[in-house]
C-alpha cells in the first residue's frame, strides 16, 4: 500500500511540558476541532496515553453526511510524542504522530506528521492525495494557531493556581468552546445541566423555571459563568417567544445569583451574558459601557436581565456584564446561518447595509470571559465587541472576499420586517456601534481584532 505523508510544524513559545499538558487534558480534542468542520466526540477512553481510544463522527465532505471514526493510541512519550491510528473510518491507512522537540526552557517545536493511504490505493491516493493535503494544511494551521493562542492566555494569568468555574449554558455556541478552552487550561469546570445529571461527571440539576438548583452539589467554586438564554435570532417575536425570551434570562439569572450569594464561601466572580442589544438602535453613534439603555424590546429585556443579578451584587460578589456583540462562529449563530447561501454567491445586503455590526470573533469572546475572571479590575458592563465595528454592507463585502463569492444582491427593508416583523427591524436592521472602551484601558489584546483576520482563522481561509 503506498502511503502519503503530511507534516506540519510550528514553534510554540511556552515550555514543552506545558504544550504536552495542555493536548493531555480533557477538551484538547475538541479546542482542536476546526468550527467549520468540526468532529463530534462520542466517546473517549483515557486521555492521549497508550491503549487510550476515541470514538467520533465527522462530516463526508462534500456530501451532508457523517461518518464514524475510532482511533486508538499506540504510543506514549510524555513530553516528547504520542501516536494514534485510525481503526475504523474513511482512510484505508491513517497513523498520526504528535511530536514534541524543546528549544530552550521557554519554547518548544510541535510537529504534527500523518501517514495516510486513501481506499483502492493507488487509484485513491492518485485522484485525492492533494484534495486531503490542502485540508490537513488547512486544519492544521487552525489547530497550531489554536495551541499557541490558548497556551498564552492560560501562562499569561499571574495566578497559576487552578480554578474551579461553575458554567450555565455549557451546551451552547460560546459554553461548547468555552468548556474545552479551560479545561485545557488545567481548571475544572461544573456545568449546570437540566437534565439528569451523568454519573461521573462534574454536572449539577438545574430547572431556572421552576426555581430549583441542587446547590449542595455544586461545592466549591472560584468563579460563575452564566451563558443561559431563549435564542432570539430565531422565528418571529410572537407574544409566547418574547415571555421566553425574558422568563429565560431574568429567572435564570435571579435563580443563579441568588444561589451564588448563598453560598459558603462565595465565589469571587460572577460573569454573566447580556448583550449589545441594551444600546438599541443609535445610528453611527459610539455607544460606550457609560452609555444608558436604548429604547428597543431588547434593550429593555437586557436592562432586566443584569438587573436580576442584584443579589450577587449585594453580597459583594464581583459581577461582570458581558454585553456581548455578533459573536461569529462557523458552527452556529449568524455566521453559520450566512455561509450557505453566500457559498452558492446569494449573500445579501440587509436594507440600506449602513447599519453598524459590532461583531466579536468566538476565540476572543471565550478569551475575554476568562479575562474578565481573571482580572479584579472588570466589573459592571463590559462591552464584549471587536475594535472595529463594520457596516452590514462591509461585513457582506469581506465574507464574500473570503469565500471567493461575489455579493451583488439586497434584501429590501420593506421584505425583511414584512418576513420577520420586530424580530427582523431590531436583530437584521439595527445599528448599533459599540466599542469596549473597559477592555481597551485594561489592557486585553485581540488575537483577531479586524474582521477579514477572524473570518480567515473561523473559515479555514
Amino acid at each position: 500500500m503506498k502511503k502519503c505523508i503530511f507534516t506540519k510544524r510550528s514553534r510554540i513559545n511556552a515550555p514543552v511540558e506545558e504544550v504536552f499538558k495542555w493536548h493531555a487534558r480533557p477538551g484538547a480534542l475538541e479546542r482542536l476541532s476546526p468550527p467549520w468542520d468540526p468532529l463530534e466526540v462520542i466517546q473517549k477512553g483515557g486521555g492521549i496515553e497508550k491503549g487510550a481510544k476515541a470514538v467520533m463522527k465527522m462530516k463526508a465532505a462534500p456530501l451532508p453526511l457523517k461518518i464514524k471514526w475510532v482511533a486508538d493510541h499506540t504510543e506514549y512519550e510524555e513530553n516528547r510524542l504520542f501516536r494514534d491510528r485510525q481503526i475504523k473510518g474513511p482512510f484505508a491507512y491513517w497513523v498520526h504522530t504528535h511530536r514534541f522537540e524543546p528549544d530552550g526552557a521557554s519554547a518548544c517545536y510541535l510537529e504534527d506528521q500523518i501517514e495516510f493511504a486513501l481506499p483502492f490505493s493507488p487509484f485513491g491516493n492518485f485522484i485525492g492525495s492533494s484534495f486531503v493535503t490542502q485540508k490537513l494544511e488547512r486544519i492544521f494551521h487552525y489547530r497550531h494557531s489554536t495551541t499557541a493562542g490558548d497556551i498564552a492566555d492560560h501562562l499569561s494569568r499571574k495566578d497559576k493556581n487552578p480554578l474551579s468555574i461553575l458554567i450555565s449554558g455549557g451546551g451552547g455556541l460560546v459554553g461548547s468552546a468555552l468548556v474545552p478552552f479551560l479545561t485545557t487550561g488545567g481548571h475544572r469546570v461544573v456545568r449546570l445541566v437540566r437534565k439528569l445529571p451523568v454519573s461521573g461527571k462534574e454536572e449539577v440539576f438545574w430547572d431556572p423555571i421552576t426555581g430549583r438548583i441542587d446547590s449542595d452539589e455544586i461545592g466549591k467554586v472560584d468563579a460563575v459563568v452564566h451563558l443561559s438564554g431563549e435564542n432570539i435570532g430565531q422565528g418571529r417575536w410572537t407574544k409566547e417567544k418574547k415571555r421566553k425570551i425574558i422568563e429565560s434570562r431574568n429567572k435564570s439569572t435571579a435563580l443563579m445569583a441568588e444561589t451564588i450569594a448563598g453560598l459558603d464561601p462565595r465565589p469571587k466572580v460572577f460573569v454573566s451574558a447580556s448583550a449589545i442589544g441594551f444600546y438599541g438602535d443609535r445610528g453611527e453613534e459610539v455607544m460606550t459601557e457609560e452609555d444608558t439603555c436604548g429604547p428597543d424590546f431588547i434593550s429593555g429585556v437586557c436592562s432586566e436581565w443584569e438587573q436580576a443579578a442584584a443579589p450577587a451584587v449585594e453580597k459583594g460578589i464581583r459581577v461582570v456584564f458581558l454585553r456581548i456583540g455578533i459573536a461569529l462562529s462557523p458552527a452556529g449563530g449568524a455566521l453559520e446561518r450566512l455561509l450557505l447561501p453566500f457559498k452558492l454567491g446569494l449573500g445579501v445586503k440587509l436594507g440600506s447595509g449602513n447599519q453598524y455590526m459590532s461583531w466579536i470573533g468566538i476565540d476572543d469572546l471565550i478569551c475575554i470571559i476568562y479575562y474578565a475572571i481573571n482580572n479584579d479590575s472588570l466589573d459592571g458592563p463590559v462591552n464584549a465587541v471587536a475594535p472595529d465595528p463594520v457596516t452590514n454592507l462591509e461585513f457582506t463585502k469581506i465574507l464574500g472576499k473570503v469565500l471567493s463569492r461575489p455579493t451583488v444582491f439586497s434584501v429590501p427593508e420593506t421584505a425583511i420586517k414584512l418576513a420577520l416583523g420586530e424580530m427582523g427591524r431590531e436583530i437584521l436592521l439595527t445599528s448599533t456601534r459599540v466599542k469596549s472602551q473597559k477592555l481597551a484601558n485594561s489592557g486585553y489584546r485581540f488575537r483577531n481584532p479586524d474582521l477579514e483576520g477572524a473570518l480567515r482563522h473561523l473559515l479555514g481561509r
